[in-house]
């Protein structure tokens, strides 16, 4: 057999029988490399029919001396990281590759899976995390393709946590050789037989052969939108990035918006808000990264997601240099208490006046015992201040910053409170042909191709949305037959 064709079972195979099926197909053969949590996913074909088809050699080399003696020092002198996972893969097949003879084993298709993870720790303090992924091919001689994902873990007790990653790890290598011709069902096969509240994915990449027409910001995307974790984030070169890593011990400039497209007021409110807040005494440069955020509802248009509309928006903010953080976030204090898991470092949000309006309206607090009390007070608990850009009112021509916006008056003292005590910073040095910019309108002007958009938006912009022609509704089936 040449190509493992796609799974066409019609229900979902136990754990076992996807361990038998891989285990009598002749020519899958590899390598089972677990460190941490012990050898949790190659002891399911263990204990399958015929495990001395597919199991090459196992090992779990949890001696931190030992396994730096095979896969080599950590950058940063850590184990439990993408680094030592990708390290590991490499390793294993390169193993493979010198030990077994393609000339005896034409048609083999080899494979080595590997994680490396921390589960729950004695006090129950760390929850555990872990890498896990799979380097494999699909065809026999092909250049190797990769799954790679990383997974928090919430169960309360080690055991538990490595049961999961067991079943997960399985789940893992049927996908890659049964199910690999359509990456989103491999992350819903990802749950064969879990709960996503038990072990969450929280960044995943494919790469390679099997997945060259695979952009990884829509597998981002995926995860959000299929509730199997919160936020998402991606790198400016458009693979996926660990939230964790990304904003460890990190101050944080947040600017939420939709970006359809990047407008010049956009830009302006970037650039006036991180002058602020690098000349705050606690912020150091070089430990800030500054993130453009979407959540789901930005990226909602008539009810549904449009994934051109998204990747346009994404590659302006890429091509931009920005980092980009895609969250089911609605509320700003839920975005502070996610980045305060990863750092007690200075956070800030750079918002619109029309936004703080919003976050100073009771209605989308009904849902919390304390109301807008308790929001407030896990959006300001923490090291947090608003950067306000200010807006035009279009009828008076009024520039509306905090100083003369408008609350409801049962909320004049709290909303005094924050302003009294810094919290709120009004920024002052804007540029007043910014603050006239509508960027809803912007994106109907280039719908309408009224050329005059292209003065609202960065020169870098506007040239890759003509280039690219992005942002165009796409013709209906009866129009392009007609």
């Amino acid at each position: 057999m040449t190509e493992v064709i796609e799974d066409e079972f019609e229900n979902i195979l136990s754990i076992q029988n996807k361990c038998t099926r891989l285990n009598l197909n002749e020519n899958i053969y590899g390598t089972f490399a677990e460190i941490g949590a012990g050898q949790e996913t190659v002891r399911h074909f263990f204990r399958a029919r015929n495990p001395k088809g597919t199991i090459a050699k196992t090992l779990s080399a949890y001696d931190k001396d030992f396994s730096d003696a095979i896969y080599g020092l950590d950058p940063h002198n850590r184990y439990v990281t993408e680094f030592r996972l990708k390290s590991m893969l490499k390793y294993e097949t390169g193993l493979i590759e010198d030990r077994i003879s393609r000339v005896k084993h034409p048609e083999k298709l080899f494979f080595s899976y590997a994680n490396t993870v921390a589960t729950i720790d004695w006090a129950k303090k760390y929850k555990g995390h872990g890498w896990m992924g799979i380097r494999f091919q699909r065809k026999p001689k092909q250049e190797y393709s990769e799954i790679i994902l990383h997974v928090q873990l919430h169960e309360n007790s080690a055991a538990h946590q490595q049961i999961s990653l067991g079943i997960m790890g399985v789940n893992l290598i049927y996908a890659a050789f049964y199910q690999s011709d359509n990456p989103t069902e491999i992350m819903h096969r990802l749950y064969d037989h879990l709960d996503s509240d038990k072990i969450e994915i929280d960044s995943i990449n494919f790469n390679g052969p099997v997945f060259e027409h695979v952009d990884n910001r829509l597998m981002s995307l995926h995860l959000v939108k299929e509730g199997i974790t919160d936020a998402v984030m991606f790198a400016e070169d458009g693979n996926n990035i660990l939230p964790a890593n990304a904003l460890y011990k990190k101050n944080i400039l947040t600017l939420r918006g939709s970006f359809r497209p990047v407008t010049n007021l956009n830009l302006d409110m970037f650039r006036t808000a991180r002058r602020l807040f690098l000349d705050e005494e606690t912020v150091n440069k070089d430990n800030t990264v500054i993130i453009f955020e979407m959540t789901l509802n930005n990226l909602k248009d008539e009810g549904g997601i449009d994934e051109k509309d998204f990747l346009d928006r994404a590659d302006l903010l890429c091509a931009s240099g920005h980092t980009v953080m895609i969250s089911n976030f609605q509320e700003y204090y839920k975005v502070v208490e996610y980045f305060s898991q990863h750092t007690k470092s200075q956070l800030g949000l750079v918002l619109g006046v029309d936004n703080l309006q919003d976050i100073f309206n009771e209605k989308y607090y009904r849902d919390l015992s304390g109301g807008i009390l308790e929001a407030f007070g896990k959006l300001f608990f923490k090291k947090l201040k608003v950067y306000l850009y200010p807006i035009l009112d279009e009828e008076t021509g009024e520039v509306i910053n905090s100083k003369n916006l408008k609350v409801h008056p049962r909320l004049k003292e709290l909303y005094k409170f924050f302003i009294d005590n810094h919290r709120v910073i009004d920024i002052e040095d804007y540029d007043k042909e910014a603050l006239k910019i509508n960027p809803r309108r912007v994106h109907e002007m280039i719908l309408e191709r009224d050329e005059k958009w292209e003065e609202m938006v960065p020169d870098l912009t506007a040239n890759m949305i003509k280039e690219k022609n992005m942002f165009r509704k796409r013709k209906s089936a009866t129009s392009e037959k007609s």
